[in-house]
């Protein structure tokens, strides 16, 4: 059997940009309520298992991650009524400066395995989450920040993992992102 064709080859760069833009960031903003629903708080405790930051991984394949994931975190926040006041700031600057370091960490890999990229969300939500616990909450940011990367580290690590593998195992980062 040849190669299938990429799914959006009659879209412009422009428009599947802002395509999958979209999409990952209405699917961030229905995967934290829709776990906020399943398992109440669980997305906004301090060792926070928020399922939805596993599509940081797709700032590996397109650089729409970026603003797309951004825009989610920034519309659930902003949404969320248990939110805290700089949530919406906050918690947008975490991803997208994860996002934006996975994307051009891309091509750093140990054995075909993007650690340090996946590491990344980990890293800029400890520093920025972890601070803003420390302010609001209090408890010493240390052990905010250390909570926060374990969260985190623990999704990215497993699902983000899985993810990773599942879309190059399969070339769905050819067929949807080139």
């Amino acid at each position: 059997m040849g190669r299938s064709a990429p799914i959006f080859c009659a879209m412009n760069q422009k428009t599947r940009n802002l395509t999958h833009g979209a999409l990952l960031a209405a699917l961030y903003v229905a995967l934290t309520y829709l776990q906020n629903f399943l398992v109440p708080g669980s997305a906004s405790w301090a060792i926070q298992l928020r399922v939805s930051e596993v599509l940081c991984v797709m700032a590996f394949f397109t650089p729409a991650a970026i603003p797309g994931l951004t825009v989610g975190c920034l519309l659930f926040n902003v949404s969320f009524a248990g939110a805290l006041p700089l949530d919406f700031l906050v918690g947008s600057a975490a991803s997208a400066l994860a996002t934006t370091g996975m994307w051009l960490s891309r091509k750093w890999t140990v054995r075909g395995y993007p650690l340090f990229g996946l590491l990344l969300p980990a890293i800029c939500n400890a520093v920025l989450v972890g601070w803003e616990l420390s302010v609001y909450v209090g408890g010493g940011f240390f052990m905010n920040a250390l909570y926060v990367a374990i969260g985190e580290a623990a999704v990215l690590l497993t699902l983000g993992s899985a993810l990773y593998y599942t879309i190059k195992a399969r070339r769905l980062d050819d067929r949807l992102f080139k």
